[in-house]
């Protein structure tokens, strides 16, 4: 019985690391709360947003990011109080400014480059090998 008991508490302890629900004054700052949630990265996980995460971290933000909308702060507000504290990685579409050309560009970059070394090797390759004529040839083509 104990055995039981005690399995059935493992299988539903999982709900206690949940997020907790949160109660909203309105339809309104509960859309707004899930779309900045969206918007806004979990600065400990890789690639999850902050509605996404798990992380203590992204439950405090959270409720920070609920604080600042209750407090009647903008969106840009929001965004600009996010990324005074985390830099450009909180948001998912960082801007672009010099200092993410890199981000911005970088990929295709790096994809130029190697289109280029490989029209190179291709290109020195095609010029090292001989050209072989046999005497059916005579010159012809085909």
């Amino acid at each position: 019985m104990k055995k039981i008991i005690f399995l059935a508490l493992l299988l539903f302890s999982g709900n206690l690391l949940a997020i907790d629900p949160t109660d909203y004054r309105s339809a309104e700052e509960e859309q707004r709360f899930r779309s900045l949630a969206a918007e806004l990265r979990c600065v400990m996980c890789q690639n999850q947003s902050l509605a996404d995460s798990n992380a203590m971290i992204a439950k405090d933000l959270r409720l920070e990011l609920l604080t600042l909308i209750r407090e009647g702060k903008s969106d840009d507000e929001i965004k600009q109080f996010m990324v005074s504290r985390y830099t450009d990685f909180v948001l998912y579409k960082p801007p672009m400014r010099p200092g993410t050309w890199l981000l911005w560009f970088g990929p295709f970059l790096v994809l130029f480059v190697g289109i280029g070394i490989i029209f190179m090797i291709v290109r020195k390759r095609s010029a090292a090998m001989p050209v072989i004529k046999t005497q059916e040839d005579n010159g012809q083509e085909w």
